[in-house]
């Protein structure tokens, strides 16, 4: 099996890695969209998905306690699996690895999505107009994608049998039901209908 999951600190460090470059492209996708983008492209509510992390993004902040402090403990979660997996099943550190690392890779995926059409809407003429989006389609819309991924990971999971991409398709699948839920939780706001005039 591959040292990335016979040994801890491969696994470790990835994850570190990732949670950290996570935070840092969504305050820099944060601070572009402040700096106009929001004048075309509206999201309602915060731009942070995670409530958890609202505040936080909300005022920019830089260094986060909150982030901080999961990132500390998620490390000691993975450290714990890996400590008790090494005792019994292998397997068992390599599907929580999967589910960790592969949600956020496919939220890495959004962050440069993000980051790219920001700094194309910043271009002068590259559009016009503006969209309102209302958070529980915001919310909507992330459980779609984030499903999608699920679905290519569990595909990926049953072609090469592998308990890492299992992993990650679970992640994916539980947090795009979490979204989901959230947006069945908001009220929908209809817009008022026009009255019609006779001709």
């Amino acid at each position: 099996m591959s040292i990335l999951f016979t040994s801890l600190w491969p696994g470790l460090v990835i994850w570190s890695v990732l949670y950290v470059s996570d935070y840092a492209f969504t305050l820099t996708c944060a601070r572009i969209y402040r700096s106009g983008i929001n004048e075309m492209l509206v999201f309602e509510g915060s731009f942070e998905l995670t409530p958890y992390y609202e505040r936080d993004i909300d005022t920019l902040k830089l260094i986060s306690p909150r982030f901080v402090a999961m990132l500390f403990i998620s490390g000691l979660l993975l450290a714990w699996v890996w400590f008790l997996a090494s005792q019994s099943s292998q397997e068992f550190y390599v599907f929580m690895l999967g589910f960790m690392v592969l949600l956020e890779l496919a939220i890495h995926v959004r962050h440069v999505r993000n980051l790219f059409t920001f700094r194309m809407l910043g271009e002068p003429g590259s559009a016009r107009g503006r969209i309102e989006y209302p958070r529980p389609f915001i919310l909507r819309a992330s459980s779609i994608e984030l499903f999608a991924f699920s679905g290519l990971f569990l595909l990926l999971s049953a072609f090469t049998q592998s308990w890492f991409m299992f992993g990650g398709a679970a992640a994916c699948a539980l947090t795009a039901s979490k979204h989901r839920q959230m947006a069945r939780r908001l009220p929908s706001k209809t817009p008022a209908t026009q009255p019609q005039t006779s001709s």
